[in-house]
């Protein structure tokens, strides 16, 4: 079957007419556009209200433990001096109980990141679940 050109040459058309493409992918991607809302939800549930209760967190009772790195490399437990072996003695009795406390860390804004880094590693292997990092909100303003 051969399509007339339009031209005396009766040779085929060789050009693909794109407008009846354009309109049917239109209507269909309209077809989409509405039909595609309707099918969500199509199963309407009554879900189930909860009250919530706040009740005493497990996590207010137990003080956490803080470990303040200063710039100098100098270590405090609890706002007191001590080493990294003291430090890991006592992440490891920590560790045992149950619920284990939080363990945040303080470092000062200059402390190299290597040695808050050492602090961390420490705690994780004493078996610490819960480690944070204690900062300063910024101001307003700012």
């Amino acid at each position: 079957m051969a399509f007339s050109s339009g031209n005396d040459s009766g040779g085929p058309m060789a050009e693909i007419n794109v407008t009846p493409l354009v309109d049917v992918m239109l209507v269909l991607l309209i077809i989409f556009m509405i039909t595609t809302p309707l099918m969500n939800h199509k199963v309407k549930v009554k879900l189930p209200e909860v009250v919530v209760e706040k009740k005493d967190d497990e996590r207010q009772k137990i003080p956490p433990i803080t470990i303040s790195v200063t710039e100098a490399g100098a270590l405090f437990l609890n706002d007191e001096p001590t080493t990294k072996q003291a430090i890991e003695s006592r992440l490891s009795v920590e560790a045992q109980k149950v619920p284990q406390p939080p363990v945040q860390i303080r470092g000062d804004k200059t402390t190299p990141y290597r040695m808050v880094s050492d602090i961390v590693k420490v705690a994780q292997q004493q078996g610490i679940a819960k480690v944070g990092f204690i900062t300063t909100p910024p101001k307003k303003g700012q």
